[in-house]
């Protein structure tokens, strides 16, 4: 198995450093990649992830028998249209159903007929329409940009001023919607899925705000932890009950099955789950998280979800936790500088912790160079949070850089339901 990797951040290290413990594996390739993939595969920096022609002409080149996508935009550019076309399986969606991340507005509506729990929401194309209902509304709302945002393009707000500024903003090139704002704890449940089955992985969730307690502007995140201390079988199967059988019913109905994994994004409220959003991938930074804790070989995985054989197939969870800190850019989410270089990193026991690398580079000399707002994923893991929290803050110090910040409180408030160390 040749398997290429398109993406270059913490994510693809990720899955990148779980595919290179593969026994099925002979060749590893990532498209464009990192300073840390490069240490695992070979990095291809001439391949644009989202250019399905440049795409398929390196599987051609390096006999690459299976692609494994892991951002977005690749996905609603249809790269696996055409990896399909040629005959290259690809662990990723189709266009159409890339659908269901790439506009808000469609999975909203995917969810309505579905009967899905969610949130009411307006959709909007004119300012003045806009406006009015923003005016009349009493409050705090969330505006949603309907394309691909990076995991930004949402406000969550009261202030009138604020909301009309984000939103109109939003309307001078796409649509947006404006939802009801719901109050409890997110989730994220990410589901393997071969088209036809399907089975869930263990629950994360993620930091999205800026600023410590959960504050400040949304980021792309700022860390996560897995699996979720408030969150038992019987939450589960209640999700699964009302949201994951309909979604997949749903799918199925209307021909948007594919290879690969679905992200359930879920508010956790007095009236019972609702979906907030669907990913047609895995979450970054939830996969740094969650694939460490996977003990199944990713080439056997691969396997079962090409062939459609995951109801045969049980992949193999660790008992462990993982917690995971963004090490960021100085002035992300805003403007950052790139270039920046970074003292060297020490290796660490992979039982313990482990960094991700997200958009990094080499120069001549060999030195590590930042290449984004969200330069690493510090994870560590422990047999409860509390030890896997300690492990990464740890890891976190190692990574120096100028402008380097994170946050201080990446699972915190879900302490309380874990036993002391």
């Amino acid at each position: 198995m040749k398997v290429l990797i398109l993406g270059s951040g913490a994510r693809e290290h990720a899955i990148t450093w779980k595919y290179s413990k593969s026994r099925r594996i002979s060749g590893l390739y990532i498209a464009p990649g990192n300073a840390g993939t490069g240490e695992l595969g070979l990095n291809l920096p001439e391949v644009n992830p989202e250019d399905p022609a440049q795409v398929i002409e390196a599987c051609k080149e390096y006999e690459i028998t299976h692609v494994f996508v892991g951002p977005e935009a690749p996905l609603m550019a249809g790269v696996v249209d055409e990896l399909s076309k040629a005959g290259i399986p690809a662990v990723g969606p189709h266009k159409a159903a890339a659908m269901l991340e790439g506009s808000k507005i469609f999975s909203k509506e995917f969810m309505k007929r579905h009967s899905i729990p969610t949130a009411d929401a307006r959709e909007f194309t004119e300012k003045a329409d806009f406006e009015t209902y923003i005016k009349n509304k009493e409050g705090s709302v969330v505006i949603k940009q309907d394309g691909l945002a990076a995991g930004k393009g949402v406000l969550v707000s009261d202030n009138k001023e604020e909301l009309l500024n984000f939103g109109n903003d939003i309307l001078k090139s796409e649509k947006l919607i404006v939802e009801q704002c719901l109050t409890g704890y997110e989730i994220s449940i990410f589901a393997l899925t071969d088209g036809k089955n399907y089975k869930l992985l263990p629950v994360c969730a993620d930091f999205k705000r800026a600023k410590e307690g959960d504050n400040g502007p949304n980021t792309g995140g700022m860390g996560a932890i897995c699996p979720v201390p408030y969150v038992n079988s019987s939450i589960i199967s209640e999700i699964e009950e009302k949201i994951i059988v309909p979604t997949f019913k749903g799918m199925s109905q209307e021909n948007l099955n594919y290879a690969g994994v679905l992200y359930f994004g879920l508010m956790m409220t007095e009236e019972g789950p609702m979906l907030l959003e669907y990913n047609v991938r895995f979450g970054d930074p939830e996969a740094q998280v969650l694939i460490p804790l996977i003990d199944s070989d990713l080439g056997n995985i691969t396997d079962a979800l090409i062939n459609q054989t995951l109801d045969e197939y049980n992949p193999r969870i660790s008992n462990n936790a993982a917690l995971g800190v963004v090490v960021a850019s100085g002035g992300y989410p805003g403007s950052y500088e790139t270039g920046k270089q970074v003292k060297p990193i020490p290796v660490y026991p992979e039982k313990d912790a482990l960094i991700f690398h997200a958009s990094t580079t080499e120069d001549e000399s060999g030195h590590v160079l930042t290449g984004g707002g969200r330069c690493f994923t510090c994870v560590g893991i422990g047999a409860n949070i509390l030890k896997a929290n300690a492990r990464a803050y740890e890891a976190v110090k190692t990574v120096k850089f100028e402008g380097a910040w994170c946050r201080t409180d990446i699972g915190k408030k879900f302490f309380a339901n874990e036993k002391t160390i």
